[in-house]
């Protein structure tokens, strides 16, 4: 479990991040989303000691990060794939890991099968690797100390389909074995596909956060009725909020609430449904306003 504690960092008269707080629970793979510069990666690399944060702190598994022995045999981390020694081979470099963490030279063919690396690619130099080769082999780097927690900054930035389905099906299998995961991502529907819990940062603060169920959860209901009118100056009498678009009334309210109110005042509906659920994007666009480049249409 990854626990953050009102974590402040300034730069000078700048604050990267604001007062951040939650929890990235076992089991489950909690997606932590937000527009470039919102404070993502700046929150990832306080966790693992990379940055100082100027106020609060960090645990995972109940002790920070730095007083972790070996830790990388507790903490799988990807925070940039291109950060890799160029001059070495994928090979090497899982290599040198493995010896770093008293992992035996096995442990480095499991992980490129694992990440579907072939033989002949692992000889390759990194330098000569696609981004999305580069991901494959941070993935199996991150792996390589069978760790029960995963912290992956952009996972999925460079993978074809192919690798995406892949790597969803590996980090939900990591979960339900009682892994604990946190992947930041901009790819909006794969984390809407993959987590169970989701972080919504803009300008540095946490601006939304809860399962995904309960940040998509659809809510109130959309009707049309002959006596359109007359039926909105009656749930508002009911006391439901009412907001009328070109073709629909929008009520916070069930719908067989609506109905009811309808039934009573002997009004005609012609449709009576639940209001859509706008989808990840439309809420991550909503919350996030203010932090985007481009501006949201209303």
């Amino acid at each position: 479990m990854i626990e953050v504690h009102h974590v402040t960092k300034r730069y000078g008269g700048f604050t990267a991040v604001d007062d951040v707080s939650f929890t990235a629970r076992q089991g489950r793979v909690t997606g932590f989303l937000g527009p470039n510069g919102a404070g993502k990666s700046t929150t990832m690399r306080i966790m693992v000691g990379l940055t100082p944060a100027t106020s609060g702190n960090v645990t995972i598994g109940g002790h920070r990060y730095s007083d972790i022995p070996n830790p990388a045999r507790h903490v799988g981390v990807l925070l940039d794939a291109s950060a890799q020694h160029a001059g070495r081979t994928g090979r090497e470099i899982l290599a040198l890991g493995a010896a770093t963490m008293g992992l035996p030279e096995k442990r480095v063919d499991e992980m490129l099968e694992l990440v579907s690396l072939t033989p002949k690619e692992a000889k390759r130099r990194v330098r000569h690797y696609s981004l999305g080769m580069r991901q494959r082999l941070g993935i199996a780097h991150a792996l390589l100390g069978e760790p029960r927690v995963l912290i992956l900054d952009e996972p999925a930035n460079g993978l074809d389909p192919a690798g995406i389905h892949w790597m969803r099906g590996m980090l939900r299998t990591f979960a339900q074995q009682g892994g604990t995961v946190l992947l930041s991502s901009h790819l909006l529907h794969e984390v809407e596909m993959i987590a169970d819990d989701m972080l919504l940062i803009g300008n540095g603060r946490i601006v939304a956060q809860g399962t995904k169920e309960e940040l998509l959860r659809t809510t109130g209901t959309l009707v049309r009725a002959v006596e359109a009118e007359a039926l909105r100056d009656a749930l508002a009498d009911a006391g439901f909020p009412v907001k009328a678009d070109a073709a629909h009334l929008h009520v916070e309210a069930e719908p067989v609430q609506v109905g009811e109110v309808a039934a009573r005042h002997q009004l005609t509906l012609v449709e009576l449904r639940p209001a859509d659920g706008a989808g990840l994007e439309a809420l991550f666009l909503e919350l996030t306003a203010e932090t985007q480049r481009e501006g949201v249409v209303a």
